[in-house]
């Protein structure tokens, strides 16, 4: 057995049966033991980006990693921006990278690089193996490493000499790591803080399972104490007859004014409040000066745990849980499509059971009033920043569960930035709608223009963020790939294509213009 046969071996022993690959010279006897040993489901990407953002979208989903296959470093390179918000959002990726042959490292031939150094900022874990008597374990201990709560990303390098050598040693399944208990020396502030609705209860995480945000509204119902979540979440359980928790505003004089009430906030994983970006003149601290701040469990820690302690505390375990949301449904507009028409049209063709990724940081505002009443569904947001995260999720999504409807939103410069994911998707014949929001710029970026204090901006500052030079075409572009697609303006397209697009079992397409 050579050291690529003891690596799929090992990964398989470990219930990590996905690899989303891009593979090149150096990893091609790993792609051969992909053919020969079966158990593991090769998922081929056009491009990194798409390989590391749908293993994101499947960890959130799947509770377990999936194996990236990169080539050497500049496909690690074209990975990072994607691994950097897996990073962020606490998912567990197993990261495989190859490299030259040990031999081969020291002629510096064209693609050699420092494939640790790159691999560090976005990992939590990096390793290369020496020899192929080593990869098995090696591969375990990647795994390991991967599931540290709530998930990390492991990097092991696998130069293609210990992937061709003879001597591979297969490893059983490994113990892995159980969550960090949460604070309990804070426990008691904890409890001694949720007086009233001048506290605020901030949920993150794993804290936003259906299980946890009950809990929570027993809190918030026994104590009059206030619940958020963070701005972007990796996944929360949301709809009909589920505890509803609104989300601290992305803009950030919105967020300072919904968090100004709040003396103290305890924080469930979840980190304090800050902004995402400085700017001159407004704090970077979001919560009101003086705040008290109560940390009982970081994103890594057992928050169900914590939640049931605080619970127990307050003498909530009985309470019935507040802000629990009846089954309700927006009307149907009529006419254009304008923001607030958009969101009820999405929010009337949510399925049940359905997963909505969101990348839809201007277009998307007003989607979570209006679905919050809609089927029980789950939704995954962009946790680290880098746009172009949710066509990629979404593969990882759908893979991960393909008896579940996968709805992706995603703005028309954000899905530029990994267009090719929908040839993964007609390719692997996925049950995505996408739903395009063409205004033809980087909106969010306008309005950053302000924020920023630039004031009488010019037509050279706002060409930089325009995408009308040429337009970009959607429709053809996705049919190119093997997507069907439509464009739409007006209301009654958009309700007609959603319902044909969630009833036709495979990857489809929506351009909306707006």
């Amino acid at each position: 057995m050579n050291g690529a046969e003891s690596l799929v071996h090992t990964l398989l022993a470990n219930d990590v049966n996905v690899c989303f690959t891009n593979p090149g010279t150096s990893e091609m006897h790993f792609v051969a033991a992909l053919d020969h040993i079966p158990g593991m489901r090769s998922i081929l990407a056009l491009q990194e980006g798409v390989a590391t953002g749908a293993a994101d979208g499947y960890y959130r989903m799947a509770g377990k990693p999936a194996s990236t296959l990169l080539h050497l470093g500049p496909g690690l390179a074209n990975g990072l921006s994607n691994l950097h918000n897996a990073k962020k959002a606490g998912s567990g990726v197993v990261n495989i990278v190859g490299e030259h042959a040990s031999t081969h490292i020291e002629l510096d031939a064209p693609l050699t690089s420092d494939i640790e150094g790159i691999a560090r900022p976005v990992s939590h874990w990096v390793h290369t193996s020496h020899s192929a008597a080593t990869v098995g374990a090696d591969a375990a201990k990647a795994v390991q490493a991967s599931m540290k709560a709530p998930g990390q990303i492991a990097t092991l390098v696998l130069p293609s000499d210990t992937a061709w050598n003879e001597g591979g040693v297969p490893q059983d399944a490994v113990d892995l790591p159980a969550p960090a208990p949460f604070d309990e020396s804070q426990l008691a502030q904890a409890v001694d803080a949720l007086d009233g609705p001048e506290t605020l209860l901030l949920l993150g995480g794993g804290a936003l399972t259906e299980s946890n945000l009950e809990t929570a509204g027993r809190i918030a119902a026994k104590t009059g104490c206030k619940i958020l979540s963070e701005w972007s979440n990796a996944r929360l359980e949301r709809g009909a007859g589920r505890v509803f928790v609104g989300r601290v505003p992305y803009p950030i004089d919105i967020a300072l004014k919904v968090l100004e009430p709040f003396k103290r906030i305890v924080l469930i994983g979840a980190r304090a409040p800050i902004g995402f970006f400085a700017y001159p003149g407004k704090p970077a601290i979001l919560t009101r000066e003086g705040a008290e701040i109560v940390k009982l469990a970081d994103a890594g820690a057992d928050l169900g745990a914590a939640l049931t302690a605080l619970s127990e505390g307050t003498q909530a375990s009985a309470t019935p849980p507040a802000h629990v949301v009846e089954a309700s449904m927006p009307e149907r507009p009529d006419g254009p499509i304008n923001l607030d028409n958009l969101a009820a049209l999405i929010a009337r063709a949510i399925p049940e059971d359905a997963i909505v990724v969101d990348e839809s940081v201007t277009t998307g505002r007003a989607f979570s009033p209006a679905t919050k009443g809609a089927p029980k569904h789950t939704w995954l947001n962009n946790c680290g920043g880098s746009i172009g995260y949710a066509l990629p999720a979404s593969i990882g999504a759908a893979v991960a569960c393909p008896d579940r409807k996968v709805m992706c939103l995603t703005g028309d410069g954000s899905a530029m930035y990994t267009v090719q994911s929908l040839w993964t998707m007609a390719r692997e014949k996925l049950d995505v709608t996408i739903l395009v929001f063409a205004n033809r710029s980087y909106q969010i970026l306008r309005g950053e223009l302000t924020n920023v204090g630039v004031a009488n901006a010019g037509p050279r500052a706002v060409d930089m963020l325009s995408l009308d030079r040429p337009a970009l075409d959607w429709v053809q572009m996705s049919r190119s790939m093997g997507v069907d697609a439509v464009r739409v303006t007006d209301c009654d397209g958009l309700e007609d294509a959603l319902a044909d697009g969630l009833s036709s079992g495979g990857p489809n397409l929506i351009e909306v213009m707006l």
